[in-house]
């Protein structure tokens, strides 16, 4: 293909865990930034944002879709003089949604289609580089590819990351309670042991085998399938609340879990509805449908 000098790209936002898949299990979310891209023959970078996280994040080359192009850049060459970005987005900062990793997705692809690339050729490539970005795969694998996804990582020579697609059963339709408090993912990770008991990481990993068959084909397995004891009671000191509303929604018959390192809650209900007698003080309720898709590429 030829070089374009526009593009714009949309990106969903993801969960990670569902409970016990620490690291390892995503699932993207009906809830998308968008980019418009441009490279100019005049160096310089000019970045404008709206939407969340306008009002902190940076304008320059510190900003993550920035940093992720030039990541690209240098894996692809042919890197423009100049670039115009234009981000508006709805993903919830730091919240446990994956907005970092939608970042990284969207501009490493942005990167790809500039540069000539074929987005779907270099799918492994972007894979990499939004991973690495990430130190994980789950939420980057899921804005990519879309859908449920399974992660993992092999070392060797160098570190890779893979990653599988499932499709998700039909009868599961995600609600995320946003948290109006943030939360960094460095500092509840801060929070996990470095040893945990040989019993709590048996059960933990059965559960998240039984996660596999529970999002897939089997979803009136979802209340033990998405039990935890790896990591969601380490940190309830970052965020009591949140793990307060889980055991809400659990003793409702409903399944639910931190949203990968929190503080928004995910349930995965059967009909989109929250249960009423919630409280939800510091909390928006979303209705958020399963992506299919993945980042969405659109050359102008």
């Amino acid at each position: 293909m030829g070089r374009p000098s526009e593009v714009r790209i949309r990106v969903p936002g993801s969960t990670a865990n569902l409970g016990p898949g620490f690291d390892s299990l995503g699932l993207a979310l009906g809830i998308h930034d968008e980019l418009h891209v441009c490279a100019t023959a005049e160096p310089g970078l000019w970045v404008d944002v709206t939407g969340e996280g306008s009002a902190h994040v940076p304008r320059n080359g510190r900003h993550l879709v920035v940093r992720a192009m030039r990541q690209a850049f240098e894996l692809f060459g042919d890197a423009p003089a100049g670039i115009r970005l234009r981000c508006t987005n709805a993903v919830p900062h730091s919240r446990g949604l994956g907005s970092s990793a939608a970042a990284a997705v969207a501009g490493v692809t942005a990167a790809a289609v500039l540069t000539g690339r074929d987005v779907e050729d270099e799918h492994e490539a972007l894979l990499q580089l939004g991973a690495a970005m990430e130190g994980h795969a789950d939420n980057a694998a899921a804005s990519l590819m879309g859908g449920f996804v399974l992660a993992w990582e092999t070392s060797g020579q160098a570190r890779r990351f893979h990653a599988e697609k499932l499709d998700v059963h039909p009868d599961i339709h995600p609600v995320a309670f946003v948290a109006d408090a943030e939360s960094a993912t460095k500092t509840t990770r801060g929070l996990l042991p470095e040893h945990v008991p040989l019993h709590d990481a048996a059960f933990t990993g059965s559960r998240t085998a039984l996660a596999v068959l529970a999002m897939t084909a089997r979803p009136d397995l979802l209340m033990p399938a998405t039990e935890d004891r790896l990591h969601q009671p380490y940190r309830r000191p970052a965020y009591p609340s949140s793990l307060d509303l889980v055991e809400s929604l659990r003793a409702r018959g409903v399944p639910a879990a931190i949203s990968g390192a929190g503080p928004t809650v995910l349930a995965l209900t059967a009909d989109g509805v929250a249960p009423e007698g919630l409280n939800l003080d510091g909390f928006t309720v979303l209705s958020l449908p399963v992506d299919p898709d993945g980042v969405c590429v659109e050359v102008a």
